[in-house]
């Protein structure tokens, strides 16, 4: 389990391969070539799905010639290299964002024209690999990309998940999960690095072994090991700037068939054993809700946190043959609390393979590693069993010890009470010892960020309200962004098109020139080419919605848009609720001009996680009651759009108008979606949560639609713990809304359904949503306003667009990569 010396020194001078030609005529050449040689294809009996193959290889040559260059540039001149630790990487498809960011479109548009093939056709076929479940794996994705094209030199590592985030289907308006099987054809993008494979141990005991100078060097001897081996993806910048590295770990048995076992005529248990070790990286958040699910979640997150760390060090020595430099050439982002583990076992691998000392093992670990934030909710905070972690690591659970006694003493020393101590611990006394990962990441990092401004003021006063005053220092904010390439240039070629002809194509190298559209917002005939391209993103989303879920919608109406995972907090209930008062207003006042909307859900919830799933089945009842009604007269359609992904989303932001980030105050802790919908000209109805407070400060309080309590009136009322049943009886259309679904108006099947739903709301009204829901339904109206008069419309969403740039992933990075990493 050590980190072995290298064989041989590496040579920077070494001979390299010419660099392909990027013209049309060598592309066709080569995508030939790839199809037949390496698909084994005829182009006379090649499918769509080899073309794919054949186009992705001759793309990975032109990627591979700047990978290589990429790696030699940061070993030559011995630069700092990031480490991003995430147990998700979102990275959707990657096909279109290979070609666009190597300047590649209008050639291999081109060469395949000449075999008759579409490359959209080629795009949609690509599997979308959902390595992630939301906004903490899509936020890694783009930070990698965008450490590619602001050149740091950059390793993501996490787990090659054979199966991603669930396939979500519905059965009857339930949601159904499926295994989604993205590499069931194979990966191209790949390359599986046999010479990068780690042991990984797991349970066992640590027996403390006397030295010859008297010290005792403690030496653990897992009872089970299996082997992470390195699967790596290029990740290219933009115009090709860098080339960096996604490296994912799979597991493997260490003998794959256990052949003495199978040849004894233990055929089940050797087959048992092989299992066992796959199952490490089968599927993404194995349900934890038992001990098995605890454990194997514990086991990847160490899984993968070992291999990393023991490949960082192995490249360290590899280079600079001593590990003092370590914290000057290596920085560690822990990508919230998944890979937490790290911290001790860091100090594992430095004291007990290395041989260093405690102190200098602690400084150097302390020296290396930052810590992600991205939650204030208990129970994403995550803790574990202590006894879990002492029979699964017991190595590991020892240095934590004495860890959490090294920094007691310290609180000691500093006069804190017992109160705030037992608040500092490592372990949590109360809830039935439980290792608290967020303070092991907090007291192991030099640096703690959080991903918005409120966010981070919130990490100060509430979950580490006591590490914060003992080490006041350690906390920054880190505003999350998201990449224009993807979420502006590939996604809406229209838009770009638009905004290039009127301001000149620098802002795709400089997002912030975008601010040069502001004084072109209330230009009539700008304003009418702008609405022109969204229409048409919306008749291509309307033409997906028909085709998937047989809804007719129509493109000229308001598509109102919710696409985020479906949790409680972030409100999906309140967002159906306040369909529902529209629905009942526009068939008991017809006489009344109503603006005519398409409510666009998309989401999927935990599979364990029941009121989510009951909201989403309620989305559907609703939808399923409101699109047929013909009283309603085609004024509202509400549609779910199942399995939401990447690749949807970057159909559905370009063709939104209104932006729905209405989490209850306080609870969201930045938010990516928001800005991607804000680039893309929607105008964003939210509360003061988040990021949703700074874009505020950037579009102008005037062009977006603020509703609601705030975090610190949310705190006040949660803590008064009155119930919200006086605020439901004073609203007579909440009131309608509550009876309506839990009478059973949109579940005459089983009439009980939505009971128990609704009376939370009386009961205790957690989330806030009878308390906000007149101002939210009030803030609606006052957009319909907006949306009647096209030309205020209009000047308020290309303020959005102009105004955003500073949402871009590059200016996020930048600052870690000034302000943490030193690494520019």
């Amino acid at each position: 389990m050590g980190c072995e010396m290298p064989q041989k020194p590496i040579v920077y001078d070494a001979p390299k391969p010419q660099p392909r030609a990027n013209d049309a005529e060598s592309l066709k050449s080569e995508i030939l070539e790839k199809l037949t040689y390496a698909v084994g294809k005829d182009p006379i009996v090649a499918r769509r799905t080899d073309w794919l193959t054949a186009t992705t290889l001759a793309v990975r040559d032109r990627i591979i010639d700047q990978w290589m260059e990429s790696t030699r540039d940061t070993w030559r001149n011995s630069k700092k290299r990031v480490y991003y630790l995430s147990l998700e990487f979102l990275i959707g498809r990657l096909l279109r964002d290979a070609i666009s960011n190597m300047g590649l479109m209008d050639s291999v548009c081109e060469a395949l024209k000449s075999f008759n093939v579409d490359i959209e056709e080629l795009i949609e076929r690509e599997p979308d690999a959902a390595l992630g479940n939301g906004g903490l794996g899509r936020l890694a994705a783009c930070f990698l990309e965008s450490m590619s094209s602001i050149k740091v030199p950059a390793y993501g590592y996490g787990i090659r998940y054979v199966h991603g985030l669930f396939r979500q289907e519905m059965s009857e308006g339930w949601q159904v999960e499926l295994p989604e099987d993205w590499l069931a054809h194979g990966n191209p993008w790949e390359f599986e690095r046999r010479e990068s494979a780690y042991e990984i141990g797991f349970g066992g005991h640590v027996e403390p072994v006397e030295q010859a100078d008297g010290t005792v060097r403690q030496v653990w001897h897992p009872s089970e090991h299996v082997l992470a081996v390195a699967f790596d993806t290029p990740i290219v910048g933009w115009r090709g700037a860098r080339v960096n590295t996604l490296r994912l770990w799979s597991a493997q048995p260490i003998d794959p068939i256990l052949l003495d076992r199978f040849n004894s005529g233990d055929h089940i248990g050797a087959l048992e054993e092989s299992a066992k070790a796959e199952a490490i990286t089968r599927v993404l958040y194995p349900a934890d809700d038992s001990p098995a699910g605890q454990e194997l979640r514990l086991r990847q997150e160490f899984f993968f946190s070992s291999a990393s760390l023991q490949d960082i060090v192995r490249r360290h020595l590899q280079q600079y043959g001593d590990l003092g430099s370590l914290p000057d050439k290596v920085a560690i982002q822990l990508n919230d609390t998944h890979p937490a583990i790290s911290i001790a076992e860091m100090m594992r691998i430095l004291m007990d393979v290395q041989g260093l000392e405690w102190n200098e093992a602690w400084k150097l670990t302390k020296g290396t590693f930052a810590y992600t934030n991205h939650t204030l909710l208990p129970e994403a905070l995550e803790t574990w069993p202590v006894a879990l972690v002492e029979r699964m690591l017991p190595r590991q659970m020892q240095i934590v010890y004495a860890i959490n006694a090294m920094v007691l003493e310290e609180a000691r020393e500093k006069g804190l009470d017992n109160g705030q101590i037992a608040s500092i611990s490592l372990i949590d006394e109360a809830g039935g010892r439980r290792l608290r990962m967020g303070q092991l990441a907090f007291v192991g990092a030099h640096s703690v960020n959080g991903v918005s401004a409120l966010h981070t003021e919130l990490m100060k006063k509430t979950v580490f309200a006591e590490l914060h005053k003992m080490y006041p220092e350690r906390i920054n904010n880190k505003t999350n962004g998201v990449t224009p390439r993807r979420w502006l240039l590939q996604c809406n070629p229209g838009l770009t098109k638009l905004i290039g002809d009127r301001i000149g194509g620098g802002f795709q190298d400089d997002v912030e020139q975008l601010i040069k559209l502001d004084a072109h917002a209330e230009d009539v005939g700008f304003q009418e080419q702008f609405a022109a391209v969204k229409l048409a993103n919306k008749e291509a989303l309307a033409h997906v919605i028909r085709e998937r879920l047989g809804v007719v919608v129509d493109p000229h109406a308001m598509f109102d848009v919710q696409i985020k995972r479906i949790h409680e907090y972030k409100r999906q209930l309140l967002n159906i609720m306040e369909a529902v008062a529209q629905y009942n207003l526009i068939r008991a006042h017809p006489e009344k001009s109503w603006q005519p909307r398409v409510k666009i859900f998309s989401g999927k919830a935990a599979p364990s996680y029941w009121n989510a799933k009951l909201i989403i089945k309620l989305i559907n009842d609703v939808a399923r009651v409101v699109n047929t009604d013909p009283a309603v007269r085609g004024l509202l359609k509400i549609v779910f759009l199942p399995n939401y992904n990447v690749s949807l989303a970057e159909k559905i932001i370009p063709a939104a108008d209104l932006s729905e980030q209405i989490s209850t105050a306080g609870m969201e802790a930045s938010g990516t979606g928001n800005m991607k919908f804000a680039l893309n000209g929607a105008l964003t109805i939210g509360t003061l949560d988040g990021a949703n407070v700074e874009i505020r400060e950037r579009v102008g309080p005037d062009n977006i639609a603020i509703f609601g309590l705030t975090a610190d009136e949310v705190n006040e009322l949660r803590a008064q713990n009155r119930s919200p049943r006086d605020v439901i009886e004073r609203s007579v259309t909440l009131n309608q809304v509550i009876e309506a679904i839990a009478g059973g108006v949109f579940s005459p099947d089983d009439r009980e359904r939505y009971r128990s739903l609704m009376d939370g709301l009386y009961e205790h009204d957690w989330f806030m949503v009878a308390r906000d829901f007149d101002a939210y339904y009030a803030a609606q109206r006052q957009v319909d306003n907006y949306w009647a008069d096209r030309k205020v419309w209009n000047t308020k969403v290309i303020h959005n667009t102009a105004r955003v740039a500073w949402f871009s992933s590059d200016r996020t990075i930048r600052q870690y990569a000034e302000e943490i990493w030193k690494a520019l």
